[in-house]
């Protein structure tokens, strides 16, 4: 049996989930091929959430080219979430794209460690996680209620994260496409000997860096 009180982990298989959306039934599953970020917010009808969830729909076409899904979520009916959409495209001309997780009895919530006791017992904090093509755990961030977070960073770290993946590099502070980027250091005296010779933008044996 799952244990209901283990937090999701990097780099191990995220937790499954089947949930009702504004889209039709959803679970992780039907993700399986693409990248998936998962973002929960406090609740529907706020006005923090309300700018997060315009940046993400302006942010939609971007995510797609990196063959990346949107799913929202928070504690609320999906009757909540199709008002709140609606409502959005009337004040602000915008279409939210994406399907938004109905998840009144908190499971989803609960497996993703959104809630958090010191924050409040019974809404998501802001919480994303990115989830990758093979249904990994890569990354998880956690914001306060009061601030809402940048949507732009969020395309930025899947796109180094995909970086990395494909060329088996890391990527520096605030790395953006077309930066140069890390070299994993050598592994051996021998290989760190060679490395000032290997053609890097070398600095030390263990701080190299080069264009892709």
């Amino acid at each position: 049996m799952e244990d209901p009180t283990r937090q999701p982990r990097l780099n191990e298989p995220a937790p499954d989930f089947e949930a009702k959306t504004t889209h039709g039934v959803r679970k992780l599953a039907d993700y399986k091929g693409k990248w998936l970020v998962l973002f929960s917010h406090p609740a529907d009808f706020t006005p923090v959430c309300t700018t997060e969830f315009i940046g993400f729909a302006k942010a939609w076409p971007e995510f797609q080219k990196l063959n990346c899904e949107l799913l929202g979520l928070s504690i609320d009916s999906t009757y909540a979430h199709i008002a709140w959409v609606r409502n959005i495209k009337q004040n602000f001309g915008i279409d939210i794209p994406f399907p938004i997780i109905e998840d009144l009895s908190m499971k989803v919530a609960h497996a993703y460690g959104m809630i958090q006791p010191g924050a409040s017992d019974t809404s998501a904090v802001r919480s994303t996680f990115f989830i990758d093509d093979e249904s990994v755990l890569r990354a998880m961030l956690y914001y306060p209620m009061s601030n809402g977070r940048s949507i732009p960073e969020f395309v930025r770290l899947l796109t180094a994260m995909q970086t990395s993946d494909t060329n088996g590099i890391a990527t520096p502070e605030g790395w953006q496409p077309g930066d140069k980027v890390i070299v994993p250091p050598p592994q051996t005296a021998q290989d760190a000997e060679t490395r000032a010779g290997e053609g890097y933008d070398y600095t030390d044996w263990y701080f190299s860096k080069k264009q892709l």
